[in-house]
């Protein structure tokens, strides 16, 4: 638990770095026009939709649907955001590196198709348990125990692959993933709750990507000498095939 409180705030402190200032207002940027998006996107579609025939009570339905419409774009916003953030949160994880670890070579870094595909496979995933969990999530009491520990996990499998396949081959990488998946559950969540709380969640992305560079390098550095994972190899192999 320490680990992750110390990576936390060590994820915490990168943004001041300079190198990540300009991904945090990127980040910001295309955090508030996806959520304005999904907004507009979900009332518009509530909008057109004739679910009362009476008059006045559609229209009282159609007021109403706003505020519901504000409530599934938060609600669709933690996997959304997982998704997008792997394709703009690898100059994070350069700057990071190059801030605490300048001693490691330069990683070669994701293939932007590559990159494409393993996005749009997570989002579908985000997006079909989030919506699959739905009856669940509607029931006050059980909110927190489905909605956060779901998305924990699948943002820290996000910001872990989005780090580790620079650094070690498929194989090793989902290794070293499942070996960690309880505290990457635990600090997904945390992340995930972040994500719900405006403005904090306009920052998460960066916060969650820097700590999990120190959390890997931590868990690498121990692995490699106790279990023979290497500790200097650069990504030889795709997103996708970490993925299980």
């Amino acid at each position: 638990m320490r680990a992750l409180i110390s990576a936390f705030f060590r994820g915490l402190s990168q943004l001041s770095d300079p190198r990540t200032r300009s991904v945090v207002w990127v980040s910001i940027g295309w955090s508030t026009v996806i959520f304005i998006a999904t907004w507009v996107a979900i009332w518009f579609i509530l909008k057109v939709t004739t679910f009362i025939a009476i008059g006045w009570l559609e229209v009282i339905f159609d007021f109403v649907s706003g505020f519901g419409a504000i409530f599934l774009a938060w609600f669709l916003f933690p996997p959304v955001v997982i998704a997008v953030g792997g394709l703009l949160l690898e100059r994070v994880v350069d700057a990071v590196e190059a801030r605490h670890y300048p001693d490691q070579e330069l990683a070669a870094g994701q293939k932007f198709s590559d990159a494409m595909i393993g996005t749009l496979a997570l989002l579908g995933k985000a997006v079909g348990l989030n919506l699959l969990c739905l009856p669940l999530l509607l029931v006050p009491f059980l909110f927190p125990f489905v909605y956060y520990p779901l998305n924990g996990y699948l943002l820290s499998r996000e910001y872990f692959e989005v780090v580790a396949t620079r650094r070690m081959n498929g194989p090793d990488a989902r290794r070293l993933r499942a070996k960690k998946q309880t505290s990457l559950t635990i600090i997904g969540a945390v992340y995930a709750f972040m994500l719900t709380i405006p403005l904090v969640n306009l920052l998460t992305p960066v916060i969650a990507t820097a700590a999990m560079v120190h959390l890997f390098e931590r868990w690498r550095e121990k692995s490699s000498n106790g279990n023979g994972l290497p500790s200097t190899d650069t990504q030889t192999t795709t997103p996708t095939e970490v993925s299980s």
